[in-house]
Formats: structure tokens, C-alpha cells, sequence
């Protein structure tokens, strides 16, 4: 059966219609009922040795060895699926994610093909392929038990933590992009990551100068999210101008900005996420910059909160590669609601 992976002309239409007149992405098809029966429809499709290589207990270190850059990981990767096992993957995928945010999440899958032609590797380059992005599920969609879901690969790891078709949990969630705005080619002026960067500098080049003498942390850029890919996120310090320190319109941008964060998620989710935030009180979220203020110029930012924390840097490849990530302080992988069930379900 053919697969997604043909030439790199071919799959760039499903994020940026305008480069290519057709795509070999697999397209939003209408979705099962359940993000269950919608594990269940891809299991059945795989078989056995497949799905050996996609799964992996609930329970353990597995689940929470989580990355961004290019490596073997655990899971079942995209050029190891047919065509069918494709679509099922997205569809499953996308029930997690907003339209946005599946349009985001294949966008990064098709910048591989992009930067192999930036760097100019050969075609039958494997480094910098768009089929190494891995689909895993960690304990089983059948048993009525939490199980998780990860699509990951170079400069993406979507993690998702599901009991009871329900989402628990969007956290980790990481989306990059090189280049974060394509030089030449078809593609050129491409931007994945476009809201992200603009809606930042607006904000912090409409602050005050003494506005600006408390948002800016640093002189320089960090060369990456300060966080990384440990298990756990942390507020970082220093915090930045607080949100009792801008003026309406400011929080007005701030809120589009975190807006774009959470709203690569389903609107259920984007609504919960929202109301943990606004419980927690909105003047202790905090806003923070280091670096330049111009594109071109390596730039990071930070915004966060008691349950939240939002890290944007954008320093290599001559400040055009961008890494960003959402993270549930209390609650990334699930610990926090988990924890909660469990205690209820013993009462």
C-alpha cells in the first residue's frame, strides 16, 4: 500500500495551500464519536507487531521521556504506517487539538522536508525526514483506565493525558519551527510560528519605557526555553512586569497572546485552561523578555502563572528558529487531575 513519504514537492499544501497545488497529508477526515473508539479504530488497523512498537504501559518512566530534537524515540513512526494507519493517527491526533492546532502540528512534520532542502541534504536524506515523527499510546484505550497519547519528533511533542474520553491534561506541548520564516524556495516567507512571534514584539514594544525597565530580565537571550524537556516545569525568576502593571489595551494583547498558547487545544480545553488561570488571579501572571526587540535579533519571552507557564525562544540559526511550550505547572502529564480521581475513587 503507498505511504505518505514521497518527494518533498508533494507535501506542503495542507498548511500553506498557496506553495503547492496538492498535498499527500492525510486530510481532517470525519472522526469517530471518542477519542477511544478513535484509538480502537487505529489499533485495529495495525496489528499486532505495529501496535507493540506504538504502546507502552500507563505506569512508568516511559511516558514522561519527552524531547524536541531530532532522534529515535519510542513509538511507531509515521513512514512505518500505511497510508490508512496515517489518517487514523492524525484523526485521533486531531481530536485533541483545535483546527489551528492541527494545522500547526502537520506544519511542523512538513518543515522537515523545508529545512532538508535549506541545509541542502539530498533528497534520500533520512536526518531530516518527515517520516520520523512517532505516535505513541501509553496504557490502553479499551480498559476504562487513563491512558496517554504522544505524537513527537524534531521540534514537536504533543502529549495528552485521556480518562474516560475526557482530557485531563495538554501538557507537556511543544511546537517549533526551522526555519521559523522560510529565506527562499516555493515556500519563502512561510511562518508556522507566526502569531507566537508577532503578537510578542507588539506587546513588548508597546510597553513603556518603565514598563520596559521591568518586563526585559536580560540583555541577551537564553539559547533555548530555560526549561527544556525536564519532567517538571517551575516559575522562573526573574518574573517579569505583572499584569497589574500594564494598562487595558496591554492585557488585551496579553490575553490574544496566551490565547494562541492554549488555543492550539480543543475548546473545551482552551475554556478549562482559561478558568484554572483566571481562578488563580490574573495579577499574578507575569510577563518577561530577554533579548532583542526586532526580528532577526535572538529574542526569548516568558508569561506566567500559578498554573501555567508559557517559554518562547528564538536565538539559533541566526535568530530564525523558533521553540515554544505550554506547560501545566500542577497538572503536565496528568499528575494533578489524576491524583485527584484517584482520591476520589477511594472515598
Amino acid at each position: 500500500m503507498k505511504t505518505l513519504f514521497l518527494p518533498a514537492c508533494l507535501i506542503l499544501a495542507s498548511i500553506c495551500p498557496d506553495v503547492f497545488s496538492q498535498s499527500k497529508l492525510p486530510a481532517k477526515t470525519a472522526a469517530p464519536q471518542t477519542l477511544e473508539q478513535a484509538a480502537q479504530s487505529l489499533f485495529f488497523d495495525l496489528g499486532r507487531e505495529k501496535l507493540g512498537k506504538m504502546t507502552a504501559p500507563f505506569e512508568g518512566d516511559q511516558r514522561f521521556d519527552w524531547h524536541f530534537v531530532p532522534k529515535e524515540r519510542y513509538g511507531l513512526r509515521l513512514k512505518d504506517m500505511t497510508l490508512s494507519q496515517q489518517e487514523r493517527a492524525f484523526a485521533l491526533m486531531n481530536l485533541c487539538l483545535s483546527n489551528e492546532g492541527a494545522r500547526k502540528a502537520k506544519g511542523v512534520v512538513e518543515l522537515e522536508a523545508i529545512l532538508r532542502e535549506v541545509e541542502k541534504r539530498a533528497i534520500t536524506d533520512t536526518y531530516r525526514d518527515t517520516g520520523n515523527f512517532y505516535f505513541a499510546v501509553f496504557g490502553s484505550p479499551f480498559a476504562g483506565k487513563p491512558w496517554a497519547l504522544r505524537m513527537e519528533g524534531h521540534h514537536v511533542s504533543l502529549n495528552f493525558t485521556i480518562l474516560n474520553n475526557r482530557i485531563l491534561s495538554v501538557g507537556p506541548g511543544f511546537l517549533g519551527a526551522n526555519p521559523a520564516r522560510v529565506p527562499s524556495g516555493p515556500a519563502m516567507g512561510h511562518q508556522l510560528l507566526k502569531q507566537e512571534t508577532e503578537l510578542a514584539f507588539s506587546l513588548m514594544n508597546g510597553l513603556s519605557e518603565q514598563q520596559r525597565k521591568i518586563a526585559v530580565v536580560a540583555d541577551k537571550a537564553p539559547s533555548d526555553i530555560i526549561t527544556g524537556n525536564k519532567r517538571r516545569a517551575w516559575q522562573l525568576d526573574p518574573p517579569g512586569i505583572a499584569w497589574s502593571a500594564l494598562k487595558p489595551a496591554q492585557h488585551r494583547q496579553l490575553r490574544s497572546l496566551i490565547d494562541v498558547y492554549i488555543g492550539r487545544y480543543t475548546r473545551l480545553m482552551h475554556d478549562i485552561l482559561w478558568k484554572e488561570i483566571e481562578a488563580s488571579g490574573l495579577d499574578s501572571i507575569h510577563f518577561a523578555w530577554a533579548g532583542g526587540r526586532v526580528w532577526g535579533e535572538g529574542h526569548y519571552y516568558r508569561i506566567q502563572g500559578p498554573t501555567f507557564l508559557i517559554e518562547y525562544d528564538n536565538t539559533q540559526n541566526d535568530a530564525n528558529h523558533v521553540h515554544s511550550v505550554f506547560r501545566e505547572l500542577k497538572n503536565d502529564f496528568g499528575e494533578d487531575a489524576l491524583q485527584q480521581h484517584y482520591n476520589a475513587s477511594h472515598q
